[in-house]
């Protein structure tokens, strides 16, 4: 059963990302890793309310890291750039 909320995990907020959304219209989120670029365009369309124009994706490994003598690797994650149609906005709180 489609969950936009299990789709869409959280939106990302960094300084590349903000510099996108002025410019170019593009917000990033982090997602699902099994979602899929059409299942992602309908959840931002369904919980933003707003057209989506593209979708763009990637999948992020997460970094190896040690603590003293452990050694453990962070959770591989997907990140996806979300192109909103002219005129179209996400009201960011």
């Amino acid at each position: 059963m489609f969950n936009p909320y299990n789709i869409i995990t959280n939106p990302l907020r960094t300084e590349k990302g903000a510099i996108n959304q002025e410019k170019f219209n593009k917000y990033v989120f982090k997602v699902n890793t099994k979602a899929t670029k059409h299942e992602i365009k309908k959840a931002v369309e369904e919980i933003y309310k707003v057209k989506v124009d593209k979708v763009n994706t990637t999948n992020v490994f997460g970094k190896w890291r040690r603590v003293r003598m452990i050694e453990g690797r962070r959770s591989d994650w997907k990140k996806a750039m979300v192109t909103l149609k002219k005129g179209e906005v996400i009201e960011m709180k």
